[in-house]
């Protein structure tokens, strides 16, 4: 019996997925900027698809399911295989991820990500957008944190918690600048 055709030869099939939540699949994703992301980065070259990748991680991303397909995109791109739509739900399949309940709203999401009609020329604005929300959201998340420490942690860990904090911040922040530094 021989094993499984992989798209990406040697790598595992979306290791590490999270849960998907009903809030992922949204029915208007027209003001979407996670949605029109992924529809410029199915439709872009791959020099350009290379570029918008090295923008962006996976926790970037809000939405489990545009986490996911970023993840299965971007090792596409990386691997030097197609990452039109056809190869996504192809690897998408290939892994199982398009069987049962969660798998049709997954293969509808795709398909209506890939329709949005988001020029792949913009695909690096798309994606300089996304991070952009994703900065946003850390603030909110740090503000968040703190105030759960100051209510739950013990005194002598709150400073260090803190700190900790503030270096995530200051990361996020770095990353920030070299992006606005970055006028490709």
């Amino acid at each position: 019996m021989s094993a499984a055709l992989s798209v990406v030869p040697g790598t595992p099939e979306l290791a590490g997925v999270d849960p998907i939540q009903p809030e992922d699949y949204a029915d208007d994703l027209h003001n979407d900027v996670e949605a029109l992301f992924l529809c410029a980065l199915l439709w872009a070259p791959a020099e350009a698809a290379t570029r918008a990748v090295d923008i962006l991680e996976t926790t970037d991303f809000e939405r489990t399911t545009h986490r996911e397909f970023f993840r299965l995109i971007t090792r596409l791109i990386r691997g030097g295989a197609p990452h039109n739509p056809a190869m996504v739900g192809a690897a998408l399949e290939q892994s199982g991820h398009l069987a049962g309940h969660h798998g049709s709203e997954r293969s509808r999401h795709l398909a209506n990500i890939t329709t949005l009609g988001a020029e792949h020329t913009a695909v690096d604005h798309y994606a300089r957008a996304v991070f952009s929300q994703a900065y946003r959201r850390s603030f909110a998340a740090a503000a968040t944190a703190l105030t759960q420490a100051s209510q739950q942690l013990p005194e002598d860990q709150l400073y260090e918690h803190m700190c900790e904090i503030g270096r995530r911040q200051r990361a996020f922040t770095e990353r920030r600048n070299t992006l606005k530094g970055d006028n490709r």
